[in-house]
């Protein structure tokens, strides 16, 4: 069986179970996807690049977007090791996984 995209037990875990703190840390997570793609995908800072995908790790993880925070600490590991090349499989990984953890999100946000 698959892993959900995002862990709904963990996320209430780490609220409390507040419904409207679960809904704010999902939409801040779905915004933080968008603009640490972005600079993983195009930054030309190989140091910046790395940054955001730590930060992604640590967003995803705290939400329980697991997929996200594996192929995240995945990119990141390889921009550690200076002068390492990001596959283009990594990326599309990373890519795929916040895009069905953003699906998610907004069925959360339809079904609150």
């Amino acid at each position: 069986m698959s892993q959900p995209a995002i862990d709904l037990v963990h996320l209430a875990r780490q609220t409390g179970g507040d419904l409207a703190l679960e809904r704010e840390l999902l939409a801040l997570f779905s915004q933080q996807c968008v603009r640490h793609l972005r600079t993983i995908h195009n930054g030309a800072d190989e140091t910046a690049r790395m940054e955001a995908a730590h930060t992604l790790k640590g967003a995803a993880q705290a939400i329980g977007a697991w997929q996200v925070a594996e192929a995240a600490a995945r990119i990141e590991q390889r921009l550690l090791g200076r002068g390492a090349r990001v596959a283009e499989v990594e990326m599309d990984a990373l890519a795929l996984a916040a895009a069905e953890a953003r699906a998610a999100i907004s069925r959360f946000d339809a079904a609150a």
